[in-house]
């Protein structure tokens, strides 16, 4: 299967997973390809938060994500006054989501996450849409 392929499946994978969470949510029709403007993959509200979501996904090897992605969902995010974030899926995982501001910055100024890291420190999808809350040990 293609990449494009998968990461559209995956994207239609966490539309259809947010949908069943009671968000109204829209997948942005070829994301970054059909306008001149940058769009994020996906738009996803409840009435409380709202969401601008640039969804990635990989096999197992790191996520990247290049300064001008990162930058183009800030800015839309500000504009259209939603939340801006990232989600990875790594096959075999769940969704886990970021702000773009906790990931990781390469030298070149793009952007990184790897498998453990989204494990370790992503907010699941759980969480993510407010079902549960996360709690670690410094909170007990």
């Amino acid at each position: 299967m293609s990449a494009n392929r998968k990461g559209d499946r995956r994207e239609r994978e966490l539309v259809n997973a947010l949908d069943e969470a009671g968000f109204a949510v829209m997948r942005a029709p070829a994301s970054g390809s059909a306008t001149e403007r940058e769009l994020p993959d996906v738009l996803a509200g409840n009435g409380d938060r709202f969401y601008a979501i640039e969804a990635k996904s990989s096999a197992g090897d790191p996520i990247y994500l290049t300064g001008e992605e990162v930058e183009a969902l800030l800015f839309f995010s500000q504009n259209f006054g939603a939340k801006a974030r990232i989600a990875v899926r790594f096959d075999r995982e769940d969704w886990y989501f970021f702000h773009p501001g906790d990931l990781y910055t390469t030298d070149g100024g793009n952007y990184r996450v790897k498998k453990e890291t989204a494990l370790a420190d992503g907010t699941d999808f759980a969480e993510f849409v407010g079902d549960s809350t996360r709690v670690t040990l410094d909170d007990l």
